[in-house]
């Protein structure tokens, strides 16, 4: 379609508009970069302005001054210019669940207990809510207190937030368990029945293709309540970028299976009903949706966290699947592990699989108390929106530094 020339020279304004943005700031600009170093699993705490280097943009920028800090209390100042460091703590726990357990209680019991003090702010995430610990909430309650409410709070909306994700995964394993079954009917036609012991009553009466309809829309249907919202995703960073002091994530991720058809009984029907295109049409269908796509474009949510200097600690709750006869339950959550892998380490976070919650919520704490802070001014700082990328490195054989991947000049 070719353009109108109204369309061009709203194009053209629009550019010109833009380029009249972009503008040099006169100011001072400092750039704030919270950096951890580890020797194997050991936090180097001995570090000084000299064995750091730092580039952005690939190129050498002169390291102002560097603070060592531990929890919220700088321990050491190494300086060619004087900063002051904004070391009070937001706390951000996520529950991306289905089913609460007692382990993950322990886990907010040794955060609430062990990790945040007065001061800190506090936020938790649940599946259908969001709450804010009050400023005074350990003047008027106790530790035991707080936790026996929050942990409350998250149980009951595990329940009520997932119901209806439970009631597609229950679905999904009944038609699973039926159409697998129903198979050794079109196979074998001396078979005694259609459909194996367990098989739900209610499904009897469907025909093959009803069946195989039926399992990829409830797919669809769990696909829906699955899904990641991206701009909300987008959003988050924004909000966090106006926190002062630092941020830090810790995002409870459940492992997910889905009760899956093995593909080879798919294919077995897609032979029988070869000359019956809409049953292999489903069966295509049904393939697609096993293939799951990332829901978000990961560059740029890697980007959106690391210019809101927010760490972020994604931990996988990694149970083991269930295991129901006839049914075979398949890894559905690796893609989405893998993105928020990345996001994790482009925002100076980590990111751990275990079946144990408190394990995971205190590595990825012992990790995060301890950092350095560094401070740098750029050459030259051009208001372009452009995102421009941050290198550390320690003058340390063997040092692993990790920090945030950069930020937009904007």
């Amino acid at each position: 379609m070719k353009k109108t020339a109204l369309a061009l020279f709203w194009a053209a304004l629009a550019s010109l508009l833009a380029a009249q943005q972009i503008a040099v700031e006169t100011g001072v600009i400092n750039i704030e970069v919270p950096v951890r170093v580890f020797q194997g699993g050991t936090f180097l705490d001995d570090l000084k302005i000299d064995d750091f280097e730092l580039l952005e943009n690939g190129r050498p920028i002169p390291i102002e001054a560097v603070y060592l800090v531990r929890k919220r209390a700088v321990e050491r100042r190494d300086e060619v210019k004087r900063f002051t460091p904004r070391t009070n703590r937001s706390f951000y726990l996520f529950f991306e669940i289905s089913d609460y357990t007692p382990r993950l209680g322990a886990a907010l019991d040794y955060f609430i207990q062990n990790v945040i003090m007065p001061g800190d702010s506090l936020t938790v995430v649940s599946p259908l809510k969001t709450y804010r610990l009050k400023a005074k909430a350990f003047e008027v309650r106790t530790r035991a207190e707080i936790v026996q409410q929050v942990t409350g709070l998250l149980r009951s909306d595990a329940q009520l937030g997932s119901s209806s994700y439970r009631s597609v995964m229950a679905d999904l394993e009944d038609l699973a368990k039926t159409i697998g079954s129903a198979l050794s009917q079109f196979v074998d036609p001396l078979a005694d029945s259609l459909f194996s012991t367990g098989s739900s009553s209610n499904l009897r009466d469907f025909s093959i293709e009803e069946l195989l309809t039926r399992y990829e829309t409830t797919l669809g249907l769990l696909e829906s309540q699955r899904t990641i919202d991206a701009k909300k995703l987008l959003q988050f960073p924004q909000t966090l970028k106006e926190d002062p002091g630092q941020k830090f994530v810790y995002m409870f991720y459940q492992r997910e299976f889905i009760p899956k058809i093995e593909p080879r009984i798919l294919y077995q029907y897609m032979d029988l009903f070869q000359d019956r295109p809409t049953v292999n049409q489903t069966i295509t269908g049904i393939f697609d949706f096993y293939r799951r796509d990332i829901p978000f474009e990961v560059e740029a949510v890697k980007r959106a966290y690391a210019d809101a200097s927010v760490a972020i600690h994604f931990l996988l709750i990694s149970e083991p699947a269930p295991l129901v006869p006839g049914v075979v339950y398949r890894e559905q959550s690796e893609d989405i592990f893998g993105a928020f892998r990345e996001m994790a380490a482009a925002s100076g976070g980590f990111s751990e699989s275990s079946a144990n919650p408190l394990a995971l919520l205190k590595d990825a704490v012992d990790s995060s108390e301890n950092y350095y802070l560094l401070y740098y001014t750029p050459r030259l700082y051009i208001k372009d929106g452009k995102f421009r990328t941050i290198t550390v490195r320690a003058k340390r054989p063997g040092a692993r530094v990790v920090h945030r991947l950069g930020y937009f000049a904007n």
